[in-house]
């Protein structure tokens, strides 16, 4: 079982990256963000890899972080969600951004993700809320102003959002405290609501 590799960029691909571990190349098949953050041919990577093994192939996936591949896995754990759909759904979002759009029960930023229909981005969001409370428990907040911005977010997580941001806190501090309220309320929760809760996680 091969958990890390540590070595030399041979070759990059569409889909793939070549590391050349003391004169042994693997060949580490990696989401479009992982590849465009590795370098150049020629120099040193670290990856840390998920292994696959079939009867008919062994296959090394490739991730950054031990967090990405921690997320790599949990998406196949929804149905429908091969690694292909995982790989797909990590090039658009990074592992903050995904905890995000799961704590918001954002589906329509899921769904940008290549092969990611509706349907798929439902379940992903829906059956990851309970399987990843320690990721999805907190709104990391990446890009979460935007997203707000064209309302992507449903009306009661952005007006509690905007409220609390009104009352003096961040909005890092706001997204935070209504993706909390969400894990307590239910995403049905009016915007009232999400801000009692809301205030309440604030001044734990």
């Amino acid at each position: 079982m091969i958990g890390k590799l540590k070595g030399t960029i041979e070759e990059i691909g569409e889909d793939y990256v070549l590391v050349d571990v003391h004169g042994v190349c693997y060949v580490a098949h990696c989401s479009g963000r992982t590849l465009s953050k590795l370098g150049s041919v020629g120099e040193a990577c670290v990856l840390f890899i998920e292994t696959y093994v079939r009867e008919d192939q062994l296959k090394l996936f490739g991730f950054m972080s031990v967090l990405e591949r921690e997320w790599f896995n949990l998406l196949q754990s929804v149905q429908g969600v091969g690694a292909k759909v995982a790989l797909a759904v990590l090039s658009t979002l990074t592992p903050p951004e995904l905890a995000n759009a799961i704590a918001l029960q954002d589906k329509t930023a899921v769904s940008r993700a290549q092969g990611v229909g509706p349907k798929v981005a439902v379940r992903i969001v829906t059956e990851l809320k309970n399987k990843a409370p320690a990721y999805a428990g907190e709104a990391m907040n990446i890009g979460l102003k935007q997203e707000l911005g064209e309302g992507v977010a449903s009306a009661p997580v952005a007006d509690a959002v905007s409220a609390l941001t009104n009352l003096g806190y961040s909005r890092d501090q706001a997204a935070n405290a209504v993706a909390a309220a969400m894990k307590t309320a239910g995403e049905d929760a009016d915007s009232a609501k999400l801000i009692r809760l809301g205030l309440k996680e604030l001044a734990r």
